[in-house]
């Protein structure tokens, strides 16, 4: 029964990561449509994460007050009718308007879910709970994601929104017939959340999480760019590699929850070497396809359970705050995102897009470094 909570959380995640990152197949569709650059159409993306990474805490502070259900039911909501109205093919600023306005909840309602969840089960298994929801994310990226872009590739870009809409409705549905009310029964001042900012261990984690997703989005936001121009893939070939990625992502997602259940600053550690090893096994697979293989299995492995892992870590560091925290994660996450794909994009405009990988084994060094800071930092009962 306590799982139920989780797995309803997962099904409205997987719509909240199609409608985020559904639209990345679909920019060509989009800029020749409107007659804009790609440049300009990527805003679609772009001003999607800097409204998280910009409002996220805020808009869950003004939430966690509210009963929980009809927050999800409001989030899942205003994601599923601005996913139709975007189908209509609206001018290019209403586009623009319906796309960032799902973007406000976002955080609201992934802190939301893994308060619920977790409020569910007891102490020792509340990692495993919030794996379960956090494997929306794999799920989406393994299936609804790809299969967006198939849609809009033979009918147009409209019915990749339409598809986007259709994942929204039927999670509210389950949230509406498989949640009960649930009231916040005594409602956290916002100064005793805000008080974590003040907690230099707390600080700590945050900039772990914000390196550690900048260093994976250095060179995971041109996955298929790097495959098909550094390891000479097809675009066949790249699919399918995509595929592999997810799968084994959903069970590094199941790995990770019940590993963080035993030591999460070990597990945290153990996943985030994955940015100084894949880069290093990138370089020397060279052009050997079944090592690249081999390697982008350990890629896909290493790095999904990066959202989870930062979302625990930077929560472990404030338990009486988990909501607040949650969406301080979601937000320094958005940020990483963005910068990362900035960095990675500026580094192979300006050289190659062989140079990428090395810009994720810097910044995983940097995020390596504050795990260490904050270790330090706990030794000197610094809380």
């Amino acid at each position: 029964m306590m799982r139920k909570y989780a797995y309803i959380g997962c099904l409205g995640f997987i719509g909240v990561i199609t409608t985020e990152f559904g639209v990345i197949g679909i920019l060509p569709q989009i800029a020749t449509y409107y007659e804009i650059s790609i440049d300009r159409a990527g805003l679609l993306l772009s001003a999607f994460a800097l409204v998280i990474a910009l409002t996220g805490p805020f808009m869950t502070l003004f939430a966690s007050g509210f009963d929980r259900k009809k927050v999800m039911l409001l989030s899942i909501f205003l994601f599923a009718i601005t996913g139709l109205v975007s189908s209509f093919s609206p001018p290019f600023w209403c586009l623009m308007l319906v796309r960032v306005l799902p973007a406000f909840l976002q955080p609201v309602y992934i802190a939301t879910v893994l308060s619920v969840a977790v409020s569910q089960g007891d102490k020792n298994n509340e990692n495993e709970l919030m794996s379960i929801v956090f494997s929306g994310v794999a799920i989406a990226m393994v299936t609804t994601v790809p299969f967006a872009t198939y849609i809009a590739s033979i009918c147009s870009w409209e019915y990749s929104f339409y598809m986007q809409s259709a994942i929204s409705i039927i999670a509210l549905i389950a949230i509406y017939v498989g949640l009960s009310s649930m009231p916040v029964k005594e409602k956290k001042s916002y100064g005793s959340q805000l008080k974590i900012l003040k907690q230099p261990t707390f600080i700590a984690s945050t900039a772990m999480n914000f390196f550690m997703i900048t260093a994976w989005f250095s060179t995971y936001s041109y996955f298929a760019d790097y495959l098909n121009k550094a390891k000479n893939m097809n675009h066949t070939m790249v699919s399918y590699m995509m595929l592999v990625f997810g799968i084994i992502g959903v069970l590094a997602n199941w790995t990770a929850g019940k590993m963080l259940d035993k030591n999460i600053t070990k597990t945290t550690a153990f996943f985030l070497s994955g940015t100084i090893l894949i880069p290093i096994l990138l370089h020397f697979s060279g052009g050997n396809t079944g090592a690249t293989i081999v390697v982008i299995g350990i890629w896909g492995f290493l790095y999904s359970p990066s959202f989870l892992n930062a979302s625990t870590y930077m929560i472990s560091s404030a338990p009486k705050s988990l909501e607040f925290a949650n969406s301080l994660a979601t937000s320094f996450g958005n940020l990483g995102i963005s910068l990362g794909t900035t960095a990675g994009g500026w580094l192979i405009a300006t050289k190659s897009v062989v140079y990428p990988p090395w810009l994720t084994l810097l910044f995983g060094g940097l995020a390596l470094l504050m795990m260490g800071v904050r270790r330090v930092l706990e030794r000197k009962n610094f809380k």
